[in-house]
């Protein structure tokens, strides 16, 4: 009897064993960790119509995954607080390596031109509106825009132009619609991150003195070279960078200007104009030409026929702007011009 009582007993602590450890599972367990890709999500005590608040995430938290229910999911947050929230407002550590990889493999790049955004959008880890992503920027967030690249627009076909008919080979490709491509720019933010954010949500800040001579084009990149001094002031002279007023062009721009100021006459003035089909990124430094002494020069990559892109670098002696023949490079004949109109 007595032995029976003890295995009696052995199978009932066991029972509740089993049944606690089947009531806590997921309970405190971390099953994976998270970030929070929403602005601001409130946790709830349980899964339910009605709920208390048990507490606020907020973009970029680290969370700790403790359980799943559908579309929910219970979280720990990194001062201990707990509760459910929903699956759709967390990434995977994945996505949130891929963001801090972008950031490291990208710090150092040479910056092409800055901008603010226009409204609320996202840091993404890929060109791409359906890309992953972790970071919301507000709007009018500054950022450093640093490469270009293309995506299709999800769901989306160009449409007909007047003088193409349905079907025609200017308009469809073996037999599919031609899809719509949208611009990308690779960005640092004021945070230091860095991801790809649609180019239609960024204006960028071109100086007004040399935006309003655009000439219809887009300004795509834009530097100081240098400084000139008139009279109690300074003023910038600038390189910009220009392409057609479309998006998901092969190539990044197709002309160069260079902006100089006529001290004598007060105003800007196109110093250098020069078309081709170039590639960021643009450079600009200071280098010692001896006898000119030191100037502003910069590095333009420019793709042939073939695809290759090769390098080529300019001098500004104001109002000059000359090419910078390399050892042993020839000179090749290019559609510039220097003009002295008024800009």
């Amino acid at each position: 009897m007595k032995r029976f009582l003890q295995q009696l007993l052995s199978c009932i602590s066991i029972f509740f064993l089993l049944f606690s450890s089947a009531c806590n599972r997921g309970r405190g367990r971390v099953l994976e960790v998270a970030y929070v890709s929403g602005v601001q999500v409130t946790l709830r005590d349980h899964v339910a119509a009605v709920y208390e608040k048990a507490g606020v995430v907020k973009n970029g938290d680290r969370v700790e995954v403790l359980d799943h229910d559908r579309r929910f999911v219970r979280v720990r947050t990194a001062d201990g607080a707990t509760g459910w929230m929903e699956q759709r407002y967390l990434v995977s550590q994945e996505v949130f390596d891929q963001i801090q990889k972008l950031t490291a493999d990208n710090q150092n790049d040479p910056v092409q031109a800055r901008g603010a955004t226009r409204n609320d959008t996202n840091l993404h880890v890929e060109p791409g509106r359906d890309t992953e992503h972790l970071y919301q920027i507000s709007a009018g967030e500054k950022l450093s825009l640093l490469k270009r690249d293309t995506a299709e627009k999800p769901g989306a076909v160009a449409a007909l132009s007047r003088a193409a008919k349905p079907g025609s080979k200017k308009n469809e490709q073996d037999g599919k619609p031609v899809p719509v491509i949208e611009d990308w720019w690779l960005v640092r933010d004021s945070h230091n991150r860095v991801g790809w954010v649609l180019a239609r949500m960024i204006d960028l800040d071109v100086p007004l003195d040399v935006a309003q001579y655009a000439e219809g084009q887009r300004i795509v990149a834009f530097f100081v070279l240098n400084q000139v001094q008139d009279g109690d002031k300074k003023v910038a002279q600038y390189l910009t960078v220009l392409t057609e007023p479309k998006d998901g062009l092969p190539f990044d721009f197709n002309q160069i200007r260079v902006f100089t100021w006529n001290v004598k006459r007060h105003r800007y003035e196109t110093a250098y104009r020069e078309r081709m089909e170039g590639v960021l990124p643009v450079t600009v430094s200071q280098e010692n030409f001896e006898k000119e002494g030191i100037l502003p020069s910069f590095v333009i990559r420019v793709k042939d026929d073939n695809g290759n892109v090769a390098e080529r670098k300019y001098k500004l002696n104001t109002p000059i702007v000359r090419r910078v023949l390399a050892p042993g490079e020839q000179p090749v004949r290019t559609v510039s011009r220097k003009s002295k109109r008024r800009r």
